[in-house]
């Protein structure tokens, strides 16, 4: 770990009904990852110059919140501190994706923060944990969609505001959670104007963190500033559960033609569930994502607003 890295719990301000909360309830902390010094511009900068090309997203986002509009970028030359140059002055977001499995302190931090979590939180028992870096433009926006495993989000520098939507069938239908796990869409779910009444709405500053119940569709808006953040993700036995039932149902309704599926995650129809989902995988008939055949536009620093479009 960094010379940098903070002696405190990376998790400053737990109380003991968060134990009762996580995984259930939305809840916001405080947290310490800046002083472990990953997370500085010129860090950040040597991260992106470190990191494969597979592991990268950017993408440049459109201003209607009601319809998705992404165009796909690369990189290209630019160096490390360029590329944040840039963000800074277009609109975009860069995903560094699974940032443990080329550096191993991120992979140290991760294990660490779970660690807390897991010293914290009775029986409970993490896998598959990811951890990605966000570098987003001012005003930049998310759009509308749901994750598929445990989710955090933690605020290096900028601020964001975070819509939380009900994790109900009103706004996230069982069938669009099916789609998401089957990859026949991205995490990308309809939205419409009138859920922002329903919307837990909050504002994330640097040092903060927060954390929502499995499948509970959110958005995002950047304030007028850069944005550094963190996603974490992890699997427990409950989410797996929950995927067993959902993508099973989901094959269930491609092959049984069934109409309205249990999606109970307890007792014993989760494991045919499971089974079906399962061989599924075996034959091949997930369609794969995140396959990117067109990139629209290079970053350019040199650029107004940070970014060479393709003709």
């Amino acid at each position: 770990m960094n010379s940098m890295a903070p002696t405190k719990d990376l998790l400053a301000d737990w109380q003991p009904r968060h134990a009762q909360l996580f995984g259930h309830h939305t809840i916001k902390l405080q947290h310490r990852l800046a002083e472990t010094g990953l997370f500085t511009r010129e860090a950040l900068g040597r991260l992106i110059e470190r990191c494969p090309r597979d592991h990268y997203g950017i993408l440049s986002m459109g201003l209607d919140k009601t319809r998705s509009e992404k165009i796909h970028g690369e990189i290209g030359d630019c160096s490390g501190l360029e590329v944040i140059e840039a963000i800074e002055k277009g609109r975009m977001w860069l995903n560094i994706r699974r940032v443990m499995d080329f550096d191993p302190e991120y992979r140290t931090l991760l294990d660490r923060v779970f660690a807390e979590f897991e010293a914290r939180v009775p029986g409970l028992k993490t896998s598959k944990r990811n951890i990605g870096v966000l570098v987003s433009s001012p005003n930049a926006q998310v759009y509308y969609h749901a994750d598929i495993q445990g989710q955090s989000l933690w605020q290096i520098s900028g601020a964001k505001r975070v819509f939380l939507y009900p994790a109900t069938d009103v706004f996230i239908p069982p069938s669009s959670i099916e789609k998401i796990l089957l990859r026949e869409t991205d995490e990308d779910v309809l939205y419409k104007p009138w859920f922002d009444e329903y919307a837990s709405v909050i504002d994330l500053t640097p040092g903060e963190m927060l954390t929502w119940p499995l499948y509970a569709p959110h958005r995002v808006e950047n304030h007028d500033c850069l944005n550094i953040s963190v996603t974490m993700e992890h699997w427990t036995k409950e989410i797996w559960n929950a995927y067993a039932v959902h993508y099973g149902n989901g094959v269930m309704r491609r092959t049984l033609k069934v109409g309205n599926p249990s999606t109970r995650t307890t007792g014993l129809g989760v494991y045919p569930k499971a089974a079906s989902a399962f061989a599924w995988k075996k034959l091949g008939r997930e369609t794969q994502g995140e396959v990117v055949k067109t990139r629209g536009f290079r970053v350019d620093p040199t650029s107004p607003h940070g970014v060479e479009f393709y003709r």
